[in-house]
């Protein structure tokens, strides 16, 4: 809503464009898109593109089956647990400095990257991951598209700030969106 309401108020065409998550440097950079709103995390990566300042405070956690017997992270030692490629939650659970996130995540019986997390509630879905670490956000609106059925463990993976980036040295753009979002 607040993307569209900008675009218009500025007399632009707001397309949605759906991208590789891996490649959204290559797509940024090219010029294939103009900035990433959704979901874009700004920490560590600060100076890696022009960025807003942060509109929303961020955690990971792990979806499950509500059905699963799940009912917290330590239960997930030996299970296939899914994450998005490139993917804030795969980023922490890979960091060597959080020990504790690192050891369970090294317990799990594996960690599988998806290109995406329609893929990956459709597999857990099909009984083929028993979890899924992801944005709470993410995890709230796949839940709620589902008609329920799974739940968010009271966990976190991890939390984070998310802002609209930009190509790297793009102030002009940053600038005007950040001056409309004021308005």
């Amino acid at each position: 809503d607040l993307a569209h309401e900008v675009c218009d108020r500025n007399g632009w065409e707001l397309v949605k464009t759906p991208i590789d998550w891996d490649a959204k440097n290559m797509e940024l950079n090219s010029g294939a898109i103009d900035c990433i709103w959704n979901g874009f995390t700004l920490n560590g990566r600060e100076d890696d593109y022009t960025w807003t300042p942060a509109y929303i405070n961020n955690t990971q956690v792990f979806a499950v089956n509500k059905n699963s017997g799940i009912k917290k992270a330590a239960d997930l030692a030996g299970k296939n647990v899914l994450v998005q490629a490139d993917s804030s939650a795969l980023a922490a659970l890979q960091d060597e400095e959080n020990t504790d996130i690192k050891a369970l995540a090294d317990s799990f019986g594996s960690l599988t990257q998806v290109p995406d997390y329609n893929t990956a509630f459709m597999d857990l879905e099909a009984g083929a991951a028993e979890a899924v670490a992801m944005d709470v956000g993410v995890a709230k609106y796949q839940i709620e598209s589902r008609g329920g059925g799974y739940i968010t463990l009271d966990e976190t993976i991890s939390s984070e700030q998310y802002a609209v980036g930009f190509k790297k040295g793009n102030e002009k753009l940053r600038d005007q969106v950040q001056k409309t979002l004021d308005e």
